[in-house]
């Protein structure tokens, strides 16, 4: 199984080469890292072109910026995955993460228990067989932007939209498991998308997830540590928590929770990118087109049109 972290990333050119450096010392040697620069004006392409030459690392920069879905849509797109987790610019993974990660998603003695209605998930897993898990999830310690700290692993929050009415013993703003750090398994995007274009993307995909009977695994440890910064989405005005942007997604997100129904398999989402071109790719020659990963014909072309341009400026 061969695992991507990919980084997404904009305006960090101060933080990222932690993120950077603790990806690729992961104890899983074989991953291979992606940083995609969301049309950062600051110097985040030059603190980023010392691993430039690294086996392991491509660096992708976007013509503009599109938001943290789309850079993650990029890399979905174009970098060759078997599994693949997202950090933060700003987080420090365990260095044995995803190495935990990949061991529990390739477990073969998970079976699915007879006992539990399987048919209403609409995953097609069979019950008594053995079970295929799409994403695998962990713990992390969380240190807010006002300086509080918490340990993250309410599982309950996993599925706080569907059952709210459970989320009582919720902690502090923010206790919610992370999907995006989570290792996701190819698979899971050829049948549900891409991430839609949304501040809360990562939790509208969460959600798509589970409708459509993703098997989902929780490590109760911690392997990661996640910082909010001043001018994370999280915390800053006009996409924080309670921004009225965020209020309109996530009322976007619970709209499409009350169209859906156990059992029915919800719509994938394809991939929709702007037309902004990728300026520069590090190394264009690992890149390729995620045929099997559903998006627009347009996006499609505008992908192809980019990566024959990225190749034509590489030195003969």
């Amino acid at each position: 199984m061969r695992s991507l972290i990919a980084i997404p990333t904009y305006q960090r050119a101060h933080q990222v080469g932690r993120a950077i450096d603790a990806a690729l010392a992961q104890s899983q040697d074989d991953i291979a890292v992606v940083v995609v620069d969301d049309g950062s004006t600051d110097d985040t392409r030059s603190a980023c072109a010392r691993w430039f030459d690294h086996p392991r690392f491509n660096y992708l920069q976007l013509g503009g910026n599109l938001g943290t879905a789309a850079a993650k849509n990029v890399a979905l797109a174009l970098v060759p995955f078997d599994a693949i987790t997202f950090h933060d610019s700003d987080d420090l993974p365990h260095i044995d993460k995803v190495l935990r990660q990949q061991r529990t998603m390739e477990r073969i003695d998970i079976g699915a228990d007879p006992c539990i209605p399987w048919h209403l998930t609409g995953g097609g897993q069979e019950p008594g067989a053995a079970a295929m898990l799409d994403i695998v999830l962990s713990a992390h310690e969380f240190l807010s932007a006002d300086g509080r700290t918490a340990r993250i692993a309410r599982t309950l929050s996993i599925v706080d939209d569907f059952f709210p009415n459970l989320q009582f013993a919720a902690g502090p703003l923010g206790d919610w498991v992370l999907i995006n750090s989570g290792l996701f398994r190819r698979t899971l995007f050829t049948r549900i998308g891409g991430y839609r274009d949304s501040v809360e993307e990562d939790r509208e995909l969460r959600n798509r997830a589970i409708m459509a009977g993703a098997n989902i695994w929780f490590i109760d440890e911690v392997l990661l540590a996640k910082y909010e910064q001043a001018d994370s989405l999280t915390a800053k005005g006009d996409t924080g928590y309670l921004s009225e942007r965020r209020l309109i997604d996530r009322k976007l997100v619970w709209d499409g929770i009350a169209q859906w129904r156990p059992g029915i398999t919800p719509p994938i989402v394809s991939i929709d990118l702007k037309d902004v071109g990728i300026s520069f790719a590090s190394s264009p020659h690992r890149l390729s087109i995620a045929e099997d990963i559903a998006m627009t014909d347009k996006t499609r072309n505008w992908l192809r049109g980019s990566l024959r341009t990225l190749s034509e400026q590489m030195p003969s």
